[in-house]
């Protein structure tokens, strides 16, 4: 992932900073490792390849920290779902 850009602006009272990412090298790590089959390390398995600006807005949304044992079942959703079906390297259930 790499920030592409950040700027600040003001509204009224606020401070608003936006910062814009490009996801592109996830997506493209996600489906090499999926073309290439390198789903499985042993007993494990690479569910999915998610960046840590994602992973921080999935907890912003549900309202919880990083350190939330809660933000385990957040991710698992977020890949379980369609929406997010680029990032999946392994298709099973979990």
């Amino acid at each position: 992932m790499a920030k592409i850009a950040e700027h600040f602006h003001e509204d009224g009272d606020k401070i608003i900073h936006v910062k814009q990412h490009d996801f592109n090298p996830s997506l493209n790590q996600a489906a090499a490792m999926r073309e290439n089959g390198n789903a499985h390390f042993g007993d494990s398995v690479c569910v999915g390849v998610v960046d840590q600006a994602l992973m921080g807005e999935w907890a912003k949304e549900a309202g919880i920290a990083w350190t939330d044992p809660a933000m385990e079942d957040v991710v698992k959703r977020k890949l379980m779902s369609g929406e997010f079906d680029k990032l999946r390297v392994w298709k099973g259930n979990y």
